[in-house]
């Protein structure tokens, strides 16, 4: 190998963008998703692509000697980018292969052995990064918390997305659509956390533990409201709409119903333990 590829994480890296292109490649091929769920899958695909690519451009260019100007630790930053790609394929892996995988189509199962194959360098990528104890935002467990929690509402958001799909609209109640914009406006409140975290010039702006306190006592109560909210509308609808034969699909949104309820109590409890070492930060105490 040469060039950037010289190195076990360039290597790595190399496989990362072969797998993950060629599961996007054949899935393009047959003709694309038009189901959220599938539409993730094609993102994470893009997604878990270009983070590779980019990296490995910016170091052969240099450009991440630059970067530091505003990105104080261009190691944690690639650890945690490989971490939430990790996530991120392993999941459109089981969802492809839950979904849409069948044992006699033979593009269905290469589409799964090259995701899995991704997910598989994207692991060992990530272990071995890891190792190198990066002491930014990203690898340490406040970091992987608050990247965790936005993948979790990413998923919410795309299972409560086919789930209203498959639903008239006098189904979508006002709870239920509560729900939604908790887990939209949760997810930006990540990302803008995390930017204040990563960027220089936007750390000493507000002080973060004060302010990554409130956050998480709001969110944690706007979780338990939709928590809540989706189980007893969501739930009283499922029984509701049970006897309605004119309905074509019951497993379909009912799995929705069970993704979204598992993912809110999931991202709850996360938050918890978030707003418990938030606590410990503000007031110094040992955990």
């Amino acid at each position: 190998m040469c060039g950037p590829f010289k190195s076990i994480g360039g290597i790595l890296r190399l496989l990362e963008m072969i797998f993950s292109g060629t599961a996007l490649i054949l899935v393009l091929f047959r003709g694309g998703m038009g189901s959220p769920w599938g539409v993730w899958c094609d993102f994470v695909w893009l997604f878990c692509f270009l983070i590779p690519l980019l990296i490995t451009v910016a170091e052969a260019l240099k450009i991440n000697v630059l970067m530091k100007l505003f990105l104080p630790d261009w190691d944690d930053l690639t650890c945690g980018l490989t971490m939430i790609c990790t996530l991120m394929i392993a999941s459109a892996s089981i969802i492809y292969a839950t979904a849409y995988a069948c044992f006699h189509c033979v593009l269905s199962i290469l589409v799964v052995t090259f995701s899995l194959a991704a997910t598989a360098a994207f692991l060992v990528d990530a272990i071995l990064q890891k190792l190198k104890c990066p002491s930014g935002y990203l690898s340490r467990l406040r970091g992987v918390l608050r990247f965790t929690e936005a993948f979790v509402a990413c998923l919410l958001l795309t299972a409560a997305t086919s789930y209203f799909l498959y639903v008239d609209w006098y189904h979508r109640s006002a709870g239920m659509i509560w729900a939604l914009f908790v887990f939209t406006v949760c997810l930006l409140a990540n990302v803008v956390l995390i930017l204040f975290n990563l960027v220089k010039l936007l750390r000493d702006l507000l002080p973060k533990a004060w302010l990554e306190l409130v956050y998480n006592v709001v969110a944690s109560l706007l979780y338990l409201s939709a928590a809540i909210l989706w189980a007893v509308f969501g739930y009283w609808g499922y029984f509701e709409r049970r006897a309605d034969s004119r309905y074509f699909c019951s497993g379909c949104y009912l799995r929705d119903l069970h993704v979204v309820m598992a993912g809110t109590l999931l991202n709850l409890l996360l938050y918890i333990l978030d707003l418990v070492l938030s606590v410990a930060r503000v007031f110094e105490v040992r955990i």
